[in-house]
């Protein structure tokens, strides 16, 4: 009797503000099935200084966390595990610090996601665990940022992310845990603000169904459901009733719920008041309560990529459109850089396969900035792709996209490439030069196909091989390719020219 594979399992870490969270799966047919999840209390946010630096205690917190997540996941291959930080290590200045010894713990790439990417994954982790059909506005509370979502079957519609949490709130209106009205209305007021410009967009496009996701609504529905409402609904006049409730006390440690915990005491009367904000700015009616949530859209997202579509290609080739790419030059440069690459790494591993990948849109995208001014363009593309919204792209790809496209032509001052945390600078060298070459050679924007170019690579030492008597019949294109080898020369790179 043949043995039967065994499922795939995979597994996703979300590392919140307030705490990290790790679920693991199994892919069964056509579905998920949840083996494993597992939660710590961080309080990440409440490490991070007036200069946005995370203290010492509270790095430790995070790589305790991590160490423990670890034994969990012995044995698992890198594709199998994706890891997102949210909030707080997206605004701290030594996320980098922190990254470095995360490496030592836990052997995987950690991803810092931007708000609009957590927020989209939120929704895809609620979409794919909620029945309901229709237009769906989804909100959840971290403890450093606040997602919106509206969005309707798997596709999101509207997404923002706030920096309003009930960690980084507790620590700026509820000093060492004191409750007042003055603070509570404060904190409900600062909120309302952050919403003011948005709030109007959300009204407008509408949702059939609210949906709450995550500790801070979740914690507020089970003490609610403790005061009775056990229908699981939240309503504004049941948040209204309990912040007057919350009120009756002076320190949060008094706070004295059913169904609300101990390590939940300190920051729930700042998620309280950021709910009621969005209650009154968003004129919800009443909200039901999700189990899924980020680290659920990051396992969605993983299946759907195993097997489908990535949806970093609708992205890039959106933003092609969107930024008006001469498609059928930008496919030139693709194709050409995919050649290239594929000659100097025809065995690339997991690291170097991901790059190729980011190597082919950073070609799609190379001319984005066009639509900006001809003169210093590819510094134009860099700023588009480094700063747009670009959904299934963390900030580290990002970056990587933005550095091989400011680096496509032109002087090399490789001193200003920005520091990265999941790949090396040493790793983006190789594809800086292919796509400069997949420039270069298609910079008469020719429909007739390059001759077979044949590149072989040591190192900084590049050979082009050339058909013979090319350079004589293409002077333009030879000029182009000399001037090519002094910018290498100028950077201690080197590339030499053969004819056949």
């Amino acid at each position: 009797m043949t043995e039967q594979p065994r499922p795939r399992e995979i597994a996703a870490i979300d590392m919140g503000s307030n705490s990290f969270h790790m679920v693991v799966a199994r892919i069964v047919g056509q579905s998920l099935q949840i083996i494993s999840r597992h939660k710590q209390r961080v309080h990440l946010a409440s490490g991070l200084d007036e200069h946005h630096n995370l203290d010492q205690a509270a790095i430790q917190r995070g790589l305790n966390c991590l160490a423990m997540f670890a034994e969990r996941l012995q044995g698992f291959e890198p594709e199998n595990i994706r890891i997102a930080a949210t909030y707080t290590l997206r605004q701290s200045q030594n996320a980098a610090v922190f990254l470095k010894r995360a490496e030592s713990v836990l052997p995987y790439p950690i991803e810092i996601i931007p708000g609009t990417e957590e927020a989209r994954l939120i929704y895809l982790g609620v979409a794919h665990t909620q029945p309901e059909t229709g237009k769906k506005l989804v909100v959840d509370i971290g403890g450093g940022s606040t997602e919106l979502v509206i969005g309707e079957g798997f596709s999101t519609k509207l997404a923002y992310s706030k920096h309003m949490g009930c960690v980084s709130y507790n620590k700026y209106f509820f000093p060492k845990g004191k409750i007042s009205s003055k603070n509570m209305a404060s904190a409900q007021l600062a909120a309302e603000q952050k919403l003011e410009s948005i709030a109007t967009k959300y009204r407008n496009k509408g949702w059939q169904t609210a949906i709450g996701s995550s500790g801070t609504i979740k914690a507020i529905k089970e003490v609610l459901s403790g005061r009775g409402h056990t229908d699981g609904v939240i309503t504004l006049k049941r948040l209204e009733q309990l912040s007057d409730d919350i009120l009756n006390v002076k320190n949060a440690d008094d706070l004295d719920f059913v169904g609300l915990s101990e390590d939940r005491k300190s920051v729930f009367a700042a998620g309280v008041a950021i709910l009621i904000a969005v209650f009154k700015s968003l004129s919800i009616d009443e909200m039901i309560f999700s189990d899924g949530a980020l680290r659920e859209g990051l396992l969605y997202e993983m299946e759907e990529r195993f097997r489908h579509s990535d949806i970093r290609s609708r992205t890039a080739t959106a933003m092609a459109s969107q930024y008006n790419v001469d498609i059928d030059q930008a496919n030139r440069v693709k194709e050409t850089a995919e050649q290239l690459y594929n000659q100097v790494e025809p065995q690339p591993g997991m690291t170097k396969a991901e790059l190729a990948t980011l190597l082919c849109w950073g070609a799609l995208l190379h001319e984005a900035g066009l639509s900006i001014s001809y003169p210093g363009f590819h510094r134009h593309s860099a700023y588009l792709l480094r700063y747009s919204t670009m959904p299934g792209f963390n900030l580290e790809q990002q970056t990587v996209l933005a550095t091989l496209v400011r680096f496509q032509r032109k002087s090399l001052k490789l001193e200003e490439m920005p520091e990265l945390s999941i790949y090396k600078r040493k790793h983006l060298y190789p594809l800086i030069r292919t796509l400069r070459l997949a420039v270069a050679l298609n910079g008469q924007r020719s429909e007739e196909p390059l001759p077979n170019i044949v590149v072989a690579a040591d190192k900084e030492e590049w050979q082009l091989s050339l058909p013979n008597g090319w350079e004589k019949n293409n002077r333009l294109l030879a000029a182009d390719l000399r001037q090519e080898q002094e910018y290498w020369r100028k950077t201690g790179w080197k590339l030499t020219l053969n004819e056949d």
